[in-house]
């Protein structure tokens, strides 16, 4: 057991399956909090949160930022992956060691060893912000799971199956939940019903999802 989980006592975070494939650990990122949220604050400062327009030529409701070698992003053009940020020009923030520590020690814990995230994906949901039913699948490895960690106010996330008209789970989703879903459930649909409004005592009236990928 590595000190990412010492918070959790001698058993490790608390582990609620969701699905074959699927499962919440909850309070996993309280141990390395304040290390999350330093690097978080050092990733947005380079690259600044923003309004994505998707390929219909909707505002997104979710600002989004990126780390790593590889940044998600959406406009008329389509959903894809570039190195570089659009608005700069330059290559996106370097991943902090501590993102990449906590994305792979939660997915070994999940039951998927060696996950080497090679891009995070930032989101922030202010009141009234919210994701629809999608499926995480620009990338080229589904053999690799997804890493999704929750930061600041409470959320409800929504998790179904493999059709969007599949029945979902409601899971709330506190400040330092970590959701990780592959094998079987990697290609689940999934989504965040509108945020709530709330003050959290670290981030304000937000909640900040990082989400971890193998490109």
């Amino acid at each position: 057991m590595t000190d990412l989980f010492a918070h959790a006592g001698i058993g490790g975070p608390a582990r609620e399956p969701i699905a074959e494939g699927a499962v919440l650990l909850r309070g996993l990122v309280l141990a390395k909090e304040a290390e999350m949220l330093s690097a978080l604050d050092d990733v947005v400062a380079a690259a600044p949160f923003r309004h994505m327009v998707t390929p219909g030529g909707f505002i997104m409701s979710v600002a989004m930022t990126n780390c790593g070698a590889a940044g998600w992003v959406t406009d008329r053009r389509g959903y894809r992956y570039q190195g570089d940020d659009p608005l700069s020009g330059r290559p996106w923030p370097a991943m902090p060691a501590v993102f990449l520590d906590l994305a792979a020690g939660a997915a070994d814990e999940a039951g998927f060893p060696g996950f080497a995230p090679d891009a995070c994906l930032i989101n922030r949901y202010e009141p009234g912000a919210k994701m629809s039913l999608h499926q995480d699948k620009d990338e080229r490895d589904f053999r690799q799971p997804i890493v999704s960690v929750s930061l600041g106010l409470p959320a409800t996330f929504q998790f179904g199956g493999l059709a969007r008209s599949d029945k979902t789970v409601k899971l709330a989703l506190e400040h330092g939940d970590v959701v990780v879903w592959g094998g079987p459930a990697r290609l689940a649909f999934h989504g965040v019903l509108p945020l709530k409004d709330g003050e959290h005592s670290l981030l304000g009236r937000k909640r900040i999802n990082l989400t971890f990928r193998r490109v």
